[in-house]
């Protein structure tokens, strides 16, 4: 329990960073080209906040299992996650979010492998916010291809 109550920390601190970076209503965002399979932007905390009860959850399963490992793997993480939006909304530079969510996905990929290592259940539940970061950087890309300017 212990364990959960700091991923379940750690996480909504991330959360809340992202939270205050983010201007959807901004007139920069408005005018950005965005593809027409973007979700509406009400979709976005709901599939945030089932993603992060997940991250804090699956992290403390596998940091109980491997404290130093997993503990910086999900450290870098978190910080690349809550990075993000802030270098998009705030920056207002989608190229460097782009890289950002690039880095993002290939430690997402870290920590999926790492936990899977040490409890199955952990790696499994990191599954859908790899595979929803996935689809953000795909996002972040169809918006930097059509904003070249952005």
């Amino acid at each position: 329990m212990r364990t959960l109550v700091k991923t379940a920390t750690a996480v909504t601190v991330t959360a809340v960073v992202g939270g205050l970076a983010t201007d959807p209503d901004s007139r920069w965002y408005a005018r950005l080209r965005k593809p027409a399979w973007q979700p509406p932007g009400s979709a976005f905390p709901l599939v945030w906040t089932p993603l992060y009860g997940l991250i804090a959850y699956a992290g403390a399963r596998a940091l109980d299992r491997d404290p130093r490992g997993f503990g910086r793997a999900l450290a870098v993480n978190l910080m690349l996650n809550g990075l993000w939006t802030p270098l998009f909304f705030a920056a207002r530079r989608p190229r460097l979010a782009l890289a950002d969510v690039a880095a993002l996905n290939l430690s997402n990929l870290s920590l999926v492998r790492r936990a899977w290592r040490v409890d199955r259940r952990a790696g499994a539940l990191l599954v859908p916010y790899a595979g929803w970061t996935l689809f953000a950087a795909a996002l972040n890309t169809a918006i930097v291809r059509r904003n070249p300017d952005a």
